[in-house]
Order: structure tokens, then sequence, then C-alpha cells
């Protein structure tokens, strides 16, 4: 594993390229870690993720784990995990991050199963504020709203 970052970002079974593209062009320029749990909907290399994800492809530290478990099994070691779910009860701007964190996602149509929610590895769960008939924002949307409010708490030491 390559040195820690401050902040990863985790996406369950993702089922649909082009966020998973956007994501990682998100971890490249905040220096976050992508933190992929198999199986995926698709080829890393698909055409449409390359589309997504322009050249910063290259730029992402990309980490796959055959399951949840062995995501859980390195990940619990080097930070909390905080799973981000339209079912948590907690703003994501109500809780001091620690110096290192780990946000969780489920997959776009089903998001996670119930046994992750309560496994207990994970150390709290947050939601984004959105208007009450709205389902779900967007994964990539989300996962820049939680990366953010992350670095705006450490003061975004680690960017320019």
């Amino acid at each position: 594993m390559t040195k820690q970052t401050s902040v990863r970002i985790a996406l369950y079974q993702p089922e649909i390229p082009q966020n998973t593209g956007n994501i990682m062009r998100l971890c490249a320029n905040t220096g976050a870690e992508l933190d992929l749990i198999e199986p995926l909907a698709f080829q890393l290399n698909s055409k449409s993720m390359r589309r997504a994800g322009l050249d910063y492809i290259d730029m992402s530290r990309v980490h796959r784990h055959s399951d949840f478990n062995t995501f859980v099994d390195t990940i619990s070691k080097l930070c909390p995990i905080i799973i981000v779910s339209t079912q948590a009860k907690q703003y994501h701007t109500d809780i001091t991050y620690p110096e290192h964190v780990c946000f969780l996602f489920g997959q776009e149509s089903a998001g996670l199963p119930s046994e992750i929610h309560q496994h207990n590895t994970i150390s709290s769960r947050i939601r984004i504020p959105m208007a009450p008939s709205s389902r779900s924002l967007n994964i990539a949307n989300s996962a820049a709203v939680v990366c953010y409010e992350f670095l705006r708490q450490q003061d975004f030491k680690s960017l320019t």
C-alpha cells in the first residue's frame, strides 16, 4: 500500500463507469485515494470510464479490494470508515473529522446492504441535506461534497 493520505473515497460495487471516472478525477485533484470494492459492473479501462476520468485516471491512486471483508481488513487499520447514506441522521457538516478518514458509498442503484450499515468497523454515518422530495444526489457529486468538507476542516493544508 502506498503512503497513507488524509482522505479516501470507497465505492462499494460501483455500477456506472462515468461516476467512477468522475470520482477518480476528484481524487487526482484532491490527493484522495480511491478504494473500489468488487465486483465492479464495468472494466476500469472502459471507454466511458476513460472519457469521464480524462487524463486524471493516470494521476489517481486506485486500490481494488476483492470484497467488503478484504476492504475492511485493510482500511480499518489505516483510518475510520464513515458511511455516506441518505438513511443517516447526522449531516456531513455536523461532525469533526479525524486527521485520516475513509468515506464509504454504496451502489448507485441500491446503496449499501444493511449488514454493512451494521458492521462493527463503521465509525459513523453521515448524510448530505437535500430537499424532502429528493431521492439522492449523484454519487460523484456526493463524494465531492464530503471530500471538500473534510479538506475544509483540515484548512485545505494538502492543497494549494
